[in-house]
């Protein structure tokens, strides 16, 4: 579902830190690093700039291969300093979900997680955003989701679900998620174009036209658009 998932970090060494700890101990290695960005395959963050303040309030779910990944991520966290927010244990989501948080040091929750139907082809499971109004950010994927393949799951006035594939995405009612970048891929520039015709028509704002972006590689053709609460909404194909 998701070709990458960004946040910017108010400290980017101690957030980098704290990555490579939790995310090293599930075998997720950094594959690529510069000043302003380190990447973990689907993964990345990067440091405030004006105008682009840190993302808050933000619940992001990593794949872990097994249960003793999942005890091995808190485990590396807490002995790290860094907070608990959750200890490995049996969650009653699922029948077979097994999980345990931690918070990242903007206070975002980062957790582990392992069940029947985790993601595959990445390495980001689910991400939990928090809004004021879960009926405006249904109506959003409801107009990009014929585009862009998803299934969008009302399961209650207070909690929408948007699923690929493999690997979902809830808004939930709450205090708002600030500054997230969410990305998904396709193998189309013709699906990139219709996703930033979709939501412009409906409304919805231009946060960047359909278009090469050669400084991030050769071939990569993006579209942004801003959902109800903000964030930096992309669909992207790498052309490769």
């Amino acid at each position: 579902m998701f070709d990458h998932v960004g946040i910017r970090v108010s400290d980017r060494a101690e957030s980098e830190r704290f990555y490579r700890t939790v995310l090293g101990a599930l075998g997720i290695e950094v594959t690529f690093s510069e000043g302003w960005l380190t990447e973990w395959d689907d993964f990345a963050l990067s440091p405030v700039e004006p105008g682009k303040p840190a993302a808050r309030n933000l619940h992001i779910g990593f794949v872990a291969p097994s249960r003793a990944h999942v005890d091995a991520f808190h485990r590396a966290g807490v002995e790290a300093g860094f907070r608990d927010d959750g200890a490995p244990g049996e969650r009653d989501y699922t029948p077979a979900y097994y999980g345990s948080f931690l918070r990242d040091p903007d206070g975002n929750s980062a957790e582990a997680v392992h069940h029947e139907d985790l993601r595959e082809g990445g390495w980001v499971d689910h991400l939990w955003l928090r809004t004021e109004d879960v009926a405006a950010a249904r109506r959003f994927y409801e107009v990009i989701s014929p585009v862009v393949g998803f299934e969008v799951r009302a399961h209650s006035d207070e909690h929408v679900q948007i699923a690929g594939q493999t690997g979902s995405l809830s808004y939930v009612a709450g205090p708002p998620t600030e500054h997230a970048h969410i990305a998904f891929g396709t193998g189309d520039d013709a699906v990139v174009d219709a996703f930033h015709a979709a939501a412009t028509e409906a409304g919805y704002r231009d946060n960047g036209p359909p278009g090469e972006r050669p400084q991030y590689h050769p071939g990569y053709y993006g579209a942004f658009v801003l959902d109800p609460d903000g964030h930096n909404i992309e669909v992207v194909n790498h052309n490769r």
